[in-house]
């Protein structure tokens, strides 16, 4: 994720990113998902063809653990736990957020540069 005096860029674009974490235990597998929420605006911008850049946007923040051996088929939801979520508005929520988490903005890939299975 793309920082610095312009904040997290790819989330502000309404981007979903994607870190992975320390799991419960052993044989586990966990992720925290970062998504914006989407508005009407963002429709309305897909429509025109373009992404409409937003630093007020609310953000969902979801950490999940799996059953690692279920997280590459269809049954990847097999077991799963949601350990925290949490809502925020606006970037500054969004960084107090990952910091109440120990996450860092740079630790967030797109999701297909993980093994996240959503």
């Amino acid at each position: 994720m793309a920082t610095g005096r312009s904040g997290p860029t790819p989330l502000r674009l309404g981007r979903r990113l994607v870190a992975e974490v320390p799991a419960s235990r052993p044989g586990r597998r966990a992720f925290v998902d970062v998504r914006p929420i989407t508005a009407a605006a963002d429709a309305d911008a897909r429509r025109q063809g373009w992404t409409r850049s937003d630093r007020d946007r609310t953000f969902k923040l979801e950490h999940w653990d799996y059953d690692a051996d279920q997280i590459t088929g269809f049954d990847y939801d097999i077991g799963v736990i949601l350990v925290q979520a949490t809502t925020v508005i606006g970037e500054a929520q969004l960084v107090a957020a990952l910091e109440a988490w120990n996450l860092r903005p740079e630790q967030f890939l797109r999701p297909w540069q993980t093994d996240d299975p959503k």
